[in-house]
């Protein structure tokens, strides 16, 4: 079983590091009612887990592991979207052209991809739906292993998220730029992506100084380059395919579509994408390894992953 400890102190040295970003971009967290909302549940999540954390009875472990999952994969995402905006803000050169070329040189045509979307409304209910998908997958990937009494798998599904959001970060800054939707329209749009105009208007309205607070009741995707929906994907289809059984095709056929659906709707090239798996593959081959550490003798942990899960609840 990962250590809870060590979750618990990267996401505190997370919301440090965040805000050492927004100090040094002068950005602060709006007071709206949004920040309310984030600080009860911030208050109740802890306190519901603290309550049942022994796991007396099976409604309770469930109920323990639920909370904890949930709330962690709240707060890890929640981290990521506000240090993007810092990182945004930066004064890199913008990219396009240098990944416009890399689509080229693979044969991809983001225009091609996005009138053949705009010309089929079936086409568009099915990838805005699937691009949301980045959230509920997790929720069932959390029940599942929730139910199923596999708190070690939830805790390496976190743990890899985490590793993917932290990668995509460090990334981002070298990869800056607006994305492929906003060059090619000068009137009149003939299908509105979910992303819209918002990874280029926010990120350069960041890079001009002309955002002072963070909304946290109205945040946008602001990271072209890894596609986070890309590292996403990837990452849910190998924790269902290798922890998940019952949910293995579902969730690799449904993050499939997330991932075709991805150019479009998040307004990527092709090349963040490839970016995006590729990062999602370093953290899922990084994930096992920390807990291989974490499980050694001299960490105080077993020998191996299954036997974590007989470990009596933290």
């Amino acid at each position: 079983l990962l250590p809870g400890r060590w979750i618990v102190s990267a996401i505190v040295v997370g919301f440090l590091l965040d805000s050492l970003l927004l100090l040094s971009t002068d950005l602060r967290i709006d007071r709206t009612w949004a920040l309310v909302g984030f600080v009860l549940w911030g208050v109740v999540a802890p306190a519901v887990w603290y309550r049942v954390r022994k796991g007396a009875t099976r409604p309770q472990q469930i109920i323990r592991d639920v909370t904890e999952g949930a709330s962690l994969f709240a707060i890890i995402s929640l981290l990521g979207v506000v240090a993007s905006y810092p990182l945004a803000a930066g004064h890199h050169a913008l990219i396009d052209t240098d990944l416009e070329r890399v689509d080229t040189m693979l044969h991809f045509n983001w225009m091609t991809w996005y009138q053949t979307v705009a010309d089929h409304p079936t086409l568009q209910v099915i990838g805005r739906t699937a691009y949301r998908t980045i959230f509920t997958t997790p929720a069932l990937l959390v029940a599942y292993f929730a139910w199923t009494d596999a708190r070690a798998e939830l805790r390496l599904f976190i743990a890899t998220f985490f590793i993917a959001e932290l990668i995509t970060l460090i990334l981002f800054p070298l990869f800056p730029a607006t994305g492929p939707f906003t060059a090619p329209w000068h009137g009149t749009v003939q299908y509105m992506p979910l992303s819209g105009f918002y990874q280029d208007q926010v990120t350069l309205a960041l890079r001009h100084h002309q955002i002072s607070a963070i909304d946290l009741g109205a945040l946008h995707g602001v990271v072209c380059a890894p596609s986070f929906h890309a590292a996403s994907a990837v990452v849910y289809m190998a924790i269902a395919y290798r922890a998940a059984p019952p949910l293995r095709w579902p969730v690799i056929a449904l993050c499939s579509v997330m991932l075709l659906a991805t150019p479009v709707e998040g307004t990527h090239y092709l090349a963040d994408i490839l970016v995006g798996i590729l990062v999602a593959c370093v953290a899922v081959w990084l994930a096992p390894a920390l807990l291989r550490l974490a499980t050694r003798p001299a960490f105080g942990g077993l020998t191996g992953f299954r036997q974590a899960r007989s470990v009596p609840a933290e």
